[in-house]
């Protein structure tokens, strides 16, 4: 465990600068600069040493060439973090790894390369400075040799080295690596394989060489997602800056998958928005102010800090309105840490990410994580998305989405918290072996017959599982997974046909074949504290969020949890979550309603804040509770204990509102 604790509000302060554009810095104040920053109420900065560009930002000794042939202060950097330490605002420095397009152009030999001999990025006539770097070439040598100067010159708090991702890279000193190692270089599989090998040492060999200077400062490798392939190298991170721009590819599900995560494997973690409205190098862009609300306070609620993006324009002055939004928020966040320090979820449900097995290696997350995901956020469910290495005794449920392979090792873990009493509710090919031909996971009381021989086909809810569905077919579109109960499950709800599958042979109106009425084989099925769906549900709820699947999923839940961490009655759009502040002997709960809506062809909005009035809310609490109240409003309420539950009524949200409730 980190001893790091970052503070709440940070500004990451881009400032890529071509170097065909002039007087960079000369309107710069250093002042100017920090006040504007304090009024703003922020307390932490990351300020630039080097852009993608490859330009430096200060007075280079060891490598003057590369300073911004038109930086007008050559003690830009050194200005921006005395006047930030004047002021008590954190002043990080920030180093591109990967992408630098001086470093490109000079030393091409350098550059990472496929299969095809071809460097990674964007082509040469291209605009951009995307051809990736290998830092298993001399090009580390500069780093370290950068870096130094760097960690000699300056004091410094932090450093944020950026696109540091895994790479199948074909370079020559990546293939005679390889060779060593007994890996076939021309293999893309191996190639990944010793890519992230690679990209895992040297993480470590940079930590362990800043720690020469160092022994202090914070230390962060951005490749734009946290998730578990990071879970390996943390020793070489002091903490997680969650990249996350909900506007700039991200979307507004990344976050949350992201950070519930990253905020159980040790380290102190903070969110990374920005004020753009759309993302980096937005130039002159506002982002609008309920976005920036809902950012910023998704992240207070998910334990992590706040970061919001920006980019310094060429002149080196801040912008005053994009300060003034940014103080608008951050004054709001510095109100409501005293209720989020040190606070940790509390979490019924954990749900087990495909992408530890899957390899993903950026933002594009697999559909079963984002549609169990929704799913829960939109019951109000308090969960944690873990791995095969996560403690599982704290968890009430499991959830396996729709692809998780059960290995030998990973189906004794599963069973012997099984048998201490743990739930798990699985769907379509999780809990199959590596192989996909079998069942490894024997407490879900199915066996494999085969993929299922219609698509789509119909389930039939009926007693719990179909609760406040009717009784009736309702379309599967994507194809399952045809099994059979062992001894001892129960089939929960059945599987309809249809008459048959529509091809150009035989096929029925405009989509798919309806109904024949006919029995063709179990659905849902239940063995013990197990519950198997033989579909996709999840996938299937993040393509078009069919409502029976989710009220499916949830009843399983109902069955195998009956007392969740919170209840409330309010819409499924407000996200609810609830942390335990241990210091104080308290609960706190977030309740944020905010709706994105998809305004535009590119991206999500969220313009204007629904207040929501006299919200109804049940908590599970151990032991007595001595008050409630909206914070940090100091607005008691009053409440009533019955059955292991404490029961409220929340007068008003306004966007965000956290309730604490003190225990005695």
């Amino acid at each position: 465990m980190s001893n790091v604790d970052l503070r709440f509000r940070q500004i990451h302060l881009d400032f890529h600068t071509s170097p065909d554009i002039e007087g960079i810095g000369d309107e710069f104040d250093a002042e100017e600069f920090a006040s504007t920053l304090e009024k703003a109420h922020v307390d932490s900065i990351t300020c630039f040493a080097r852009c993608h560009h490859g330009m430096l930002y200060y007075d280079s000794k060891a490598f003057p060439e590369r300073v911004h042939p038109h930086l007008t202060n050559k003690n830009l950097l050194k200005e921006q973090i005395e006047a930030c330490h004047r002021h008590n605002i954190r002043a990080p420095i920030y180093i591109t790894v990967q992408w630098d397009q001086y470093t490109s152009e000079e030393h091409p030999e350098w550059l990472a390369i496929d299969g095809e001999g071809k460097p990674f990025g964007n082509a040469l006539f291209e605009p951009g400075f995307y051809r990736k770097l290998c830092v298993n070439s001399p090009y580390r040598d500069f780093l370290k040799a950068l870096t130094q100067e760097i960690l000699e010159t300056f004091p410094v708090d932090g450093l944020f080295f950026d696109i540091v991702q895994p790479t199948p890279c074909a370079c020559k000193y990546c293939r005679a690596e390889m060779s060593k190692l007994g890996m076939d270089p021309s293999s893309l599989e191996d190639r990944q394989k010793y890519g992230q090998m690679m990209i895992n040492e040297f993480k470590r060999d940079m930590t362990a060489f800043i720690r020469r200077f160092n022994k202090e400062c914070t230390i962060f490798y951005n490749k734009g997602h946290v998730g578990p392939a990071h879970r390996p190298v943390t020793d070489a991170y002091t903490h997680f800056e969650l990249e996350s721009l909900p506007s700039g590819g991200w979307g507004y599900l990344h976050f949350p998958i992201a950070v519930r995560y990253a905020r159980n494997l040790g380290l102190d973690c903070m969110g990374m928005t920005g004020k753009f409205h759309t993302s980096w190098g937005d130039f002159h862009s506002f982002k609008n102010k309920a976005a920036l609300e809902f950012e910023c306070f998704h992240m207070l609620a998910l334990n992590a800090k706040c970061s919001i993006g920006d980019q310094l324009e060429p002149n080196g002055r801040l912008s005053q309105p994009v300060y003034d939004l940014i103080g608008s928020v951050y004054s709001q966040v510095e109100a409501k840490e005293p209720w989020c320090a040190g606070a940790r979820a509390v979490a019924d449900i954990g749900v087990f990410t495909p992408e530890e097995f899957e390899g993903a290696n950026d933002i594009r997350l697999t559909p079963s994580i984002m549609g169990v995901t929704r799913m829960l956020q939109e019951a109000g469910h308090q969960f944690d998305i873990i791995d095969s290495y996560t403690e599982l005794s704290k968890y009430k449920v499991l959830v396996l989405p729709d692809i998780i392979p059960v290995s030998d090792k990973f189906a004794s873990k599963l069973e012997e918290y099984m048998a201490n009493g743990g739930a798990i509710v699985a769907s379509f090919e999780s809990g199959l072996n590596e192989n996909k031909d079998a069942f490894n996971l024997k407490p879900l009381g199915v066996k494999l017959k085969g993929q299922a021989p219609y698509n789509p086909d119909f389930i039939i809810p009926q007693g719990d599982i179909g609760k406040g569905l009717p009784q009736t077919e309702h379309v599967m579109y994507m194809k399952g997974l045809e099994v059979e109960a062992t001894e001892g499950t129960e089939v929960l709800a059945e599987t309809a046909i249809p008459y048959f599958n529509r091809t150009w042979r035989h096929f029925c109106s405009h989509r798919h074949t309806p109904s024949s009425g006919s029995i063709g084989y179990p659905g849902v099925l239940k063995h013990g504290r197990a519950i198997y769906f033989m579909h996709p549900i999840f996938a299937q709820y993040e393509q078009n969020a069919p409502r029976w699947c989710k009220l499916l999923f949830l009843n399983a839940l109902d069955m195998l949890l009956p007392e969740p961490a919170v209840r409330h009655s309010s819409p499924s759009t407000m996200i609810v979550a609830l942390n335990e502040q241990a210091e104080y002997n308290r609960l706190v709960l977030h309740l944020l309603h905010y709706i994105p809506e998809r305004r535009s062809n590119d991206i999500d909005i969220i313009e204007d804040v629904i207040p929501l009035y006299n919200v109804k809310v049940s908590v599970r609490v151990s032991g007595e509770v001595k008050d409630i109240a909206c914070v940090p409003q100091e607005q008691s309420m009053a409440f009533e204990v019955k059955d292991g539950r404490v029961e409220f009524t929340v007068p008003e949200i306004n966007g965000h509102q956290m309730v604490a409730l003190q225990m005695a």
